[in-house]
């Protein structure tokens, strides 16, 4: 009975982490203003793109997100001369951040070396020593990724390439990581 308790409990408390997170990045969506400061920036009209890099800061309604590149993709402008207003307005299609990525939003904080955003597909993947932290509580792994219109998220682990004594390259799986402190 008390162990399926723990289980319930730590259950409860994974989903909850990760509907939190869900609805923190849902203020990515939103069509409030996005405003970014960095120390350069270079628009790329072939690729639709716009490259921040230096200490880039990134806001929007209530996520944050710092980094020291952040590249930009948007929809290309519609050459249609009746295009409706709405045809015309470009959008963010996605974000691509690389180096020191932070993700902010309330108590929740998630971290990584590479971060995307998929605006269509309503994903946003935390690669490379990915963590997640809400209050004390942790959670790690090579990749994060988050649903945000489902609901659920994947901890992936990785692997890590290390030599033997006799010299051979050896493939070791790491594992997911959570810790839940317990008041």
């Amino acid at each position: 009975m008390k162990l399926t308790l723990r289980y319930s409990i730590l259950f409860s408390f994974i989903a909850s982490f990760f509907f939190f997170f869900a609805g923190a990045i849902n203020a990515v969506g939103e069509d409030s203003p996005i405003h970014i400061e960095a120390n350069k920036m270079t628009s790329i009209e072939k690729s639709s793109s716009v490259v921040f890099t230096g200490d880039v800061d990134a806001k929007q309604a209530d996520v944050r997100i710092r980094t020291d590149k952040m590249t930009v993709f948007y929809t290309p402008k519609s050459d249609k001369a009746n295009a409706s207003a709405k045809d015309a307005k470009q959008q963010v299609e996605k974000l691509v951040c690389v180096g020191n990525v932070e993700i902010t939003r309330g108590e929740w904080l998630g971290t990584s070396k590479k971060m995307t955003y998929l605006s269509k597909q309503r994903q946003v993947i935390l690669v490379d020593s990915a963590k997640a932290w809400q209050g004390q509580n942790m959670v790690s792994g090579e990749k994060i990724i988050y649903y945000l219109d489902e609901g659920r998220s994947e901890v992936v682990g990785g692997t890590s390439t290390t030599i033997s004594p006799t010299g051979q390259k050896e493939k070791k799986s790491s594992r997911v990581n959570m810790t839940i402190l317990q008041n």
